[in-house]
Formats: structure tokens, sequence, C-alpha cells
């Protein structure tokens, strides 16, 4: 081979390369009812860019939706729910659990992945600036009560104000102002550690809630 041809050669085989890198198809996470999620790489985590929406556990078996305000006070087991019960709420911000769903052993995420345990959440807050400012990174830019420079969706998590369902009384805490995420790490035999967003400031708290309460999930890849 003459090789004056071989820098050239050399050179088609790296575009090809680049050419191949470039068009791959972006990473994302499919959960069993063949809803999509973004997948979002944060330090070593890769975390799910939208809230949870799946009806199945991993193995097939139906999550069961719960309506009834008393029945979902009272659970024991696994369930979900749309915030108040619409099922429009649920395209724009994906199902509410209570933490029996977070923790069944069937599966809640999508294979491959598992819900944010409390430690992850922990590393999350300090990758994105601390217990003060890592709110402000995960909240989407629109869609609060109030738009606020705190939101500036720098981590590309799009937060959306959820709300959530009371253990007490299976009342809802309406969409527009508050985001509840579970973590699947457990506190005591009737609570389990939790994260909250704010519309009035840039702060990610940290809590324990009662396992009856209807909180949202975000699921890290294995």
């Amino acid at each position: 081979m003459n090789r004056q041809k071989l820098p050239l050669l050399a050179g088609v085989f790296a575009l090809i390369l680049l050419s191949a890198g470039c068009s791959r198809k972006p990473e994302k996470a499919v959960d069993l009812d063949g809803n999509s999620y973004p997948a979002i790489r944060r330090g070593s985590m890769i975390w799910t860019g939208k809230n949870l929406d799946v009806a199945h556990y991993r193995n097939g078996e139906p999550i069961p939706e719960v309506q009834d305000s008393a029945k979902w006070a009272t659970l024991t087991t696994g369930a979900w729910c749309y915030n108040k019960n619409r099922q429009k709420n649920g395209k724009t911000y994906g199902k509410l659990y209570n933490w029996y769903a977070v923790n069944d052993p069937r599966g809640l995420a999508p294979a491959g992945w598992h819900v944010a345990t409390d430690a992850e959440w922990s590393a999350l807050t300090e990758l994105l600036g601390g217990t003060e400012n890592a709110g402000g990174a995960l909240k989407s830019a629109s869609g609060w009560k109030e738009e606020s420079a705190d939101a500036n969706s720098q981590s590309a998590f799009e937060a959306l104000p959820a709300g959530a369902r009371r253990d007490t009384d299976g009342h809802f805490m309406p969409p527009g102002e508050y985001s509840r995420l579970w973590s699947s790490t457990e506190v005591t035999a009737k609570s389990a550690w939790c994260r909250s967003l704010g519309y009035f400031d840039a702060a990610l708290r940290k809590g324990k809630a009662n396992k009856n309460t209807g909180f949202s999930v975000r699921c890290v890849k294995e």
C-alpha cells in the first residue's frame, strides 16, 4: 500500500468513528408500560429526567390505583394515584406513590434502575450547591406558582410542582406550589426519607414522611 495514503485513510476512519458517536441515541429509561424517561448524568450518577408514571411492578403485576381518601390513609401495601385523581395531572406530573410501592420487592423502577436512595439524594444536593441552592437547580424554569430566578433548571432535572397526597386523610396538596419526592431509604417502621421543593425559594430540604403519604419518584441507573 502507498504509505502516503495512510494518513488519509486514518483520517477517514476517525471521521467514521466520530460520526457514529454523534449519531448515537441519547440514553433513556423505559418502564414496563412503555413510558420513556430522559436520562441525565450528574457526577457519577444517571437520573431519570422526569417523574415516574408506571402502573405495573417490574414483574408485570399491577400496582393498584386508589382514589378513595379514607382507604388511601390506611394502606399498608403499594398504591398510586393521580393528584386530585385527575388523569390530566398524571400527563404533566407523573403518578404519586406511597412508600409501600417504592419498597415492594417486585420492583417499581424500570429494569436496570432503582428508586433514588437517601444517600444519592444527598450526593446530588452537594453536587448542585448544597441544601439552600440545589432546589433551584432542580426546578423547571416554568410551571411553578411564582416564576423565580431561583428556578434555573441548570441540572436538566426539570422538577415540576406535582404536589402530594396526605397520609392522615388522603387529601391532596394540589399541583403548582410544591414537589415531594421519595427516597428508598427507610427511617422507622412507619416513615422514610424524602426531599421537598417549594415555589418560594431554592432549597432542597430533607425530611421524613409517613409511608402512607403520596409522593413523586425519581430513579437512578444501576
